[in-house]
């Protein structure tokens, strides 16, 4: 891009345009309240319009005027701007938004399908749904298949977040939990396990509970939630707040398990 490199002559350009545009009654605040800039600024760039030549200061009521030259200045950055445009416009027509699916059978290049959310994960198949798409690249059943032209709606109905409190190490640790009223929870049935803190660590270890996540377990906790995801999340003591804030703000349902041997509870 040949205009505009020089620092201020963008600001330069579009005041001369405006100049051009509105003379001969323009003036200043009025192409400082349209620019965004300061009345100072605009006064000492229209100076350097005047000393290159580019702007003649007008007599009674005509303050500005801008001249031959100013307008052949105009034109000529107003051309290649549009050319510079144009250039970026044909590259981002180039771009696609593409989105990842599974596919549930073969697919061809150019073939509409139809998409749902089945346990977090976006599939596309031939059954009809409230949502469709194109196949951009053929793939076969099971793969992962790219998809343009995106339409419709996804039903999607966000899931339910459980969580378990276990006690502090000082409250007893994973010694004071009561074990069989943790796996009567977790036999409910859950899509993803998820923990926060060691004791969280070492219950899971002493049932043999699969965990899927650790760390930033909030965040994940809340996009696995969204996605339509039934979540079971053991937190050590205050840590459960930190997680129910964030659920609250996402508007997302959970209920706490106190799971504390009654022996262990004050």
């Amino acid at each position: 891009m040949k205009v505009f490199k020089k620092k201020g002559e963008l600001t330069r350009f579009q005041i001369l345009a405006e100049i051009a545009r509105e003379q001969p009654h323009l003036r200043q605040k009025d192409i400082a309240k349209k620019l965004d800039i300061t009345v100072q600024a605009v006064s000492e760039n229209i100076k350097s319009l005047v000393d290159d030549g580019f702007v003649e200061t007008g007599m009674g009521n005509s303050r500005y005027k801008i001249t031959k030259r100013g307008i052949e200045k105009v034109k000529n950055e107003a051309v290649n701007l549009r050319k510079y445009a144009d250039n970026v416009l044909d590259t981002m027509n180039t771009y696609k938004s593409v989105w990842p699916a599974i596919a549930r059978e073969n697919m061809k290049t150019g073939e509409t399908v139809w998409l749902e959310m089945d346990k977090g994960t976006l599939y596309a198949g031939k059954e009809k749904k409230s949502a469709h798409a194109e196949v951009l690249n053929s793939a076969s059943k099971g793969e992962d298949v790219a998809l343009i032209k995106l339409g419709g709606t996804i039903k999607l109905q966000p899931g339910h977040v459980v969580i378990i409190q276990v006690p502090t190490i000082n409250e007893g640790g994973s010694r004071a939990c009561n074990l069989g009223e943790i796996r009567e929870i977790y036999a409910r049935g859950f899509d993803r396990i998820g923990i926060m803190g060691t004791v969280s660590r070492a219950v899971t270890n002493k049932i043999g509970i699969q965990t899927d996540f650790e760390f930033a377990t909030p965040y994940a906790t809340v996009a696995a939630a969204k996605r339509g995801l039934n979540v079971l999340v053991f937190a050590v003591g205050k840590m459960t707040k930190s997680l129910t804030k964030k659920l609250e703000h996402e508007g997302l349902r959970y209920k706490v398990e106190n799971v504390s041997l009654e022996e262990f509870q004050k």
